[in-house]
């Protein structure tokens, strides 16, 4: 699945719609996917100690339960490609919708703790779809004059949904009286946090229903008068029609379908740039990012906070996520990626190198003392703030950008994989490092946020205002 290509003067890239507002009803119906990606990973958060109390497990257990759904994200993200291609853009948004509700079901009404890792893979699956066939709608529906900023809607729901998960909670265990195994609907509060969202699931289920095909899908499958209907709903009746369909099916015709063995170099090592993908993806991970969205409250409570406000700081530790983002969003194209990718990695650096000099003093009658709790909440901000303003979206704009076009699909796919691999490291490893030494994990993290500034120096080339046909 790619985007269409346009040709200079076809008068695609400057159609403006004639009813915009139904365009952005349908790709927000397709983010989605994107809310329930964010939502789906990090409603967790609510769930962790409840988790380990209820099972009586210990670290590394408990590190598997919350890591093994990026198993299913990683085979989700393999897959959706080809069953889109297969079936169409909209019943792969289907399947994924139905497997989210069935996850949320399944995970609220565990009978053994290997159930409830069974269904957390089956959520894994259903992110893994929505990263994948997410994007790739939006841009093929997408009136050309508008495909960016269009676009830029998953990863704003995406965000938006880790925000959402971690209010929820918040208010889910304040109605619990902040135990988090507090009766709540006949339940214990983190079943139910994990069970409720079974409901955005149906909502995404059901605007799947209301939302037109890709017209690029279509024109694969022979369907050109379907495709010609959508284009016109899309991107206006004044633009000529033959001339647009001509032009995709062109663009399907010359399309080179990357394969593994493209990637190689010499001696069987993959091409310089595509260890750079690889790097910056890993670097992306390897910050310690995600262990602000799965563990935050269990984090807050290890060093005295209560568990209410634990999660709240989850939740404005969400939304500092999403002003990063936005940020991000409005700079990219401004000041570029390296500049954003090097202001980011600093701000990291002093957020983390603070957290953990924070987390480095000895708990005061189980707390951490003042000064050092407070540095601790603003340098946790501090950091997550400077990923969102940059490596969190810089990244996925880099890894778009900057592969030659022979290889861009399958040295994304190889890049992503290592993301998802990246992450389940960091995820994984995290408790078992925080019983080990919580101020030394926080170091580790910081040496990678230090380090991937001499990679991006040396490394990465700026991207902003090249044409793709000049990457490599």
């Amino acid at each position: 699945m790619t985007n269409t290509e346009q040709t200079p003067g076809s008068g695609a890239g400057t159609a403006h719609p004639e009813h915009l507002g139904h365009v952005v009803f349908i790709a927000a119906s397709a983010a989605m996917g994107g809310f329930l990606f964010g939502y789906d990973s990090s409603v967790i958060n609510g769930a962790v100690e409840a988790i380990r109390s209820r099972y009586d497990i210990g670290s590394a257990e408990l590190a598997q339960v919350i890591a093994i759904a990026l198993i299913g994200c990683a085979v989700g993200a393999a897959t959706a490609g080809r069953i889109a291609d297969r079936i169409g853009r909209i019943r792969c948004m289907q399947i994924a919708a139905t497997l989210f509700a069935v996850s949320a079901i399944g995970s609220a009404l565990p009978f053994a703790l290997w159930d409830l890792a069974f269904w957390r893979i089956v959520g894994g699956f259903a992110i893994g779809m929505a990263s994948v066939i997410g994007p790739a709608y939006i841009a093929e529906v997408s009136p050309p004059a508008y495909r960016g900023r269009l676009g830029s809607f998953q990863q704003a729901a995406i965000v938006i949904g880790i925000a959402t998960s971690q209010l929820i909670n918040w208010g889910l265990l304040h109605a619990a009286d902040g135990d988090q195994r507090g009766e709540l609907l006949g339940l214990e509060a983190w079943q139910v946090m994990l069970g409720i969202m079974v409901v955005p699931a149906v909502l995404y289920g059901m605007l799947s229903f209301v939302i037109p095909e890709s017209p690029r899908f279509l024109l694969s499958v022979g369907r050109r008068e379907r495709a010609r209907e959508i284009l016109a709903e899309v991107e206006g009746k004044g633009v000529d029609l033959d001339a647009r369909v001509a032009e995709i099916e062109h663009a399907m015709k010359r399309e080179h379908k990357s394969t593994f063995k493209d990637l190689l170099g010499n001696s069987f090592l993959f091409k310089r740039i595509v260890w750079i993908g690889i790097g910056l993806s890993a670097f992306q991970q390897f910050v310690g990012i995600n262990v602000a969205f799965y563990y935050s409250a269990t984090l807050w409570q290890s060093v005295g906070i209560n568990p209410t406000d634990s999660f709240l700081y989850s939740f404005t530790t969400s939304i500092i996520n999403i002003v990063g983002t936005v940020i991000a969003m409005i700079f990219v194209d401004r000041i570029g990626r390296r500049p954003l990718a090097l202001i980011g990695s600093s701000g990291m650096v002093v957020g983390l190198a603070l957290e953990a000099w924070a987390f480095s003093h000895p708990l005061v009658d189980g707390k951490l003392p003042a000064t050092q709790g407070l540095v601790a909440l603003v340098a946790a901000h501090l950091f997550v703030l400077f990923f969102a303003l940059s490596w969190g979206v810089v990244v996925w704009v880099l890894l778009g950008e900057m592969f030659p076009n022979k290889i861009r699909a399958a040295a994304l796919g190889v890049a992503a994989s290592a993301q998802w691999i990246a992450n389940w490291m960091i995820t994984v490893s995290f408790p078992s490092l925080a019983d080990w030494n919580l101020s030394g994990t926080y170091l580790i993290y910081t040496f990678f946020a230090a380090l991937s500034i001499p990679f991006v120096l040396k490394f990465v080339k700026e991207t902003k205002g090249k044409a793709l046909e000049e990457m490599g």
